[in-house]
């Protein structure tokens, strides 16, 4: 019986990735005197990379102008990594990042029909308190009965450590959860730790196909489909009965192979 939902953050919750990190890392760039910028299409591809600092280093290898040094780039990242953490807190905290479509919907549906909610995300919990504090006011960790982010799980998506620590933390199994994530290292990471995963699309991964997925939508109020192995219609948008309905059948399906 599914318990729990267990939701990703940046691009799960709200377009943070384009809309705030990557602005906060180009205001970054530019406060610590760099040229470089990164345009959208050039951090789509970057999301490739899970964690700041790591797509910091691995963008540096095509800068010219980058340390040489292994050292002086890891102190450069981890410089430009705290002006962005800095910067993004302001822009959450301006009110800049809306809530992705259904988002806020879905929350309340679940917790009237009894499931509990977790965060699992590799971001940190300064950015994490940004976005949340915003859409939720200082009360918004007492709406989740675990928060797994970046300080707890530092091996990052698609390993599946952080969701097997949430999953550790509710006391619960791997079938008695959804997770609800927006890439493809999200998917991999909840899909390794045995859960079953609905793929919210961001902007970013518009074009994904995601065919390991319990479900795919372009955001939770729009249509939702399932999985072609569940054989079940096209829903006119996720709601709690829809995900118990094909979590059931996720689960029925894999016990029967």
């Amino acid at each position: 019986m599914l318990a729990a939902l267990i939701w990703d953050v940046d691009g799960t919750f709200a377009e943070t990735e384009r809309d705030g990190h990557r602005i906060a890392f180009n205001e970054a760039f530019e406060a610590l005197g760099l040229a470089w910028r990164w345009d959208v299409p050039r951090y789509a591809e970057l999301l490739r990379v899970t964690g700041g600092r790591e797509r910091l280093l691995h963008d540096m290898a095509s800068q010219p102008d980058a340390p040489a040094d292994a050292a002086e780039r890891s102190a450069l990242a981890a410089a430009l990594h705290a002006e962005k953490n800095r910067r993004y807190a302001l822009i959450a905290a301006s009110g800049r990042i809306p809530l992705r479509p259904g988002v806020a919907r879905l929350l309340r549906e679940a917790t009237a029909a009894g499931l509990q909610h977790a965060i699992a995300t590799t971001t940190s919990r300064v950015n994490l308190d940004a976005l949340m504090r915003q859409h939720f006011g200082a009360v918004w960790p007492s709406l989740f009965a675990a928060v797994v982010c970046a300080e707890d799980a530092p091996v990052k998506k698609p390993d599946p450590q952080v969701y097997r620590m949430a999953l550790d933390r509710l006391s619960l199994d791997p079938e008695e959860a959804l997770a609800i994530e927006d890439s493809p290292n999200g998917l991999a990471a909840a899909s390794a730790a045995g859960i079953a995963t609905l793929v919210t699309r961001s902007l970013n991964f518009a074009g994904q196909p995601f065919e390991d997925a319990l479900a795919v939508c372009d955001d939770l109020d729009s249509p939702a489909a399932p999985s072609s192995r569940l054989l079940g219609a096209r829903s006119a948008r996720v709601d709690v009965a829809q995900l118990g309905v094909w979590h059931g059948a996720w689960w029925r399906e894999r016990l029967a192979a």
